[in-house]
């Protein structure tokens, strides 16, 4: 190809921002992408030493205070900040693409301004779809404007192609099983931030991560699917696969199953993201002599947050912004040492049973439920510790 691609990145310090970039880094001689903007939170340093790597002038941080420092380092940058400033680089006219990997419900703001404008989107910020879908899909100017890189809806987007609805019967994705995977229920209250960090296979941040021990990652997953590709919730759903290799399968009419393989390495669905639909050499391959594959049936008792984060999709409307806000709020408390494992998923239910949920029609009834939700979780946290 001659021209390169125009890549926006925001999120460019997280994990999945800095494994694309050495996407780039290894692709470029053959597959020339060219950065066009960069956006983090607040990692100045290391924003300020990637756009003097990659020569990029249109940059965003969190806030104005990480804009001044960003400014006094590199003078000639055209710098913006907060969820408006996400919003403008992701609709910057010279942009082709924008990876949105903004970690939160601040993701669904450049994710709904770059589909308006017109931009392919590579969705890893899950939240966009679990907090906003009906916006999201509203905000869609073709059906092939989302591009997602999720391991398992990368997967789903491949066993998808080519394939009419009625073919499809089921789908999965599949969930490592995390860290716990063999503790007891019972067990789970003494774990320690630490432990939930130490995912077993996956390198990721740290909310993210955590998430990934609860499995409500895996519910938002689900519910991301659900607007993706259009599953009805009884025909999307989770297995658990240690070895995570399979990420997604799908059952079709005649009988037969499809599955998704390669390594547990995100650099692959990122770089099918990035250069779909052309196919590169991926980074390691995946060895089948030997390889055992194993999957099991999700155990609800181990996992009680996925259910109630499942259950708030299900219900719709503004419940799966305020679960996802009330986790958020969660987890950092769990990071803290300010509650227990288990009552990461207690506090999303307990929120949830407070929440009066009104149909998604705006941005505003989002930013509600999120602002509403962050409130009733740290007063839910405030009070159990006065218990304790």
């Amino acid at each position: 190809m001659s021209d390169p691609r125009r890549l926006a990145i925001l999120g460019a310090t997280g994990s999945i921002g800095r494994q694309a970039l050495d996407v780039v880094r290894e692709v470029r001689g053959s597959f020339p992408i060219e950065i066009i903007a960069l956006a983090a939170g607040t990692n100045v340093e290391a924003l300020a030493a990637l756009a003097r790597e990659f020569g990029v002038s249109h940059l965003g941080v969190a806030g104005p205070e990480e804009a001044a420092r960003l400014r006094s380092l590199l003078p000639q940058a055209k710098v913006v900040a907060g969820p408006e400033g996400l919003a403008q680089l992701a609709s910057l006219p010279v942009a082709d693409l924008v990876l949105n990997a903004v970690v939160g419900a601040a993701g669904l703001f450049p994710t709904l301004a770059a589909l308006e404008a017109g931009k392919t989107l590579l969705l890893a910020n899950k939240e966009s779809l679990v907090i906003g879908g009906e916006l999201v899909l509203g905000a869609r100017r073709r059906p092939d404007q989302i591009i997602p890189v999720d391991s398992e809806h990368a997967a789903l987007f491949q066993l998808l192609s080519g394939l009419e609805g009625a073919e499809v019967e089921r789908a999965w994705i599949t969930a490592s099983g995390g860290p716990f995977r063999n503790r007891r229920p019972a067990d789970l209250g003494s774990v320690t931030p630490a432990q939930a960090l130490a995912h077993p296979v996956w390198p990721m941040g740290r909310r993210i991560t955590v998430d990934s021990a609860t499995l409500v990652n895996k519910a938002f997953e689900v519910i991301e699917a659900h607007y993706l590709f259009g599953f009805p919730w009884d025909r999307i759903g989770v297995l658990v696969h240690p070895q995570a290799c399979v990420h997604a399968l799908v059952a079709l009419a005649d009988g037969s199953v499809l599955a998704q393989l390669s390594v547990p390495d995100m650099r692959i669905p990122i770089r099918a993201a990035l250069t779909h639909p052309h196919r590169l050499p991926p980074p390691r391959p995946l060895s089948l002599p030997g390889l055992n594959l194993t999957f099991e049936a999700l155990d609800p008792q181990l996992y009680p947050g996925y259910a109630v984060v499942l259950e708030a999709g299900q219900r719709g409307g503004t419940c799966p912004a305020a679960a996802n806000a009330a986790d958020e709020v969660l987890v950092e408390a769990f990071l803290r040492g300010e509650i227990p494992f288990p009552a990461i998923a207690e506090g999303i239910g307990a929120t949830l049973s407070a929440h009066h949920p009104v149909p998604v029609e705006s941005l505003t009834d989002v930013l509600e439920a999120d602002r509403w939700a962050r409130a009733r979780a740290r007063d839910w946290v405030a009070m159990r510790r006065q218990r304790e």
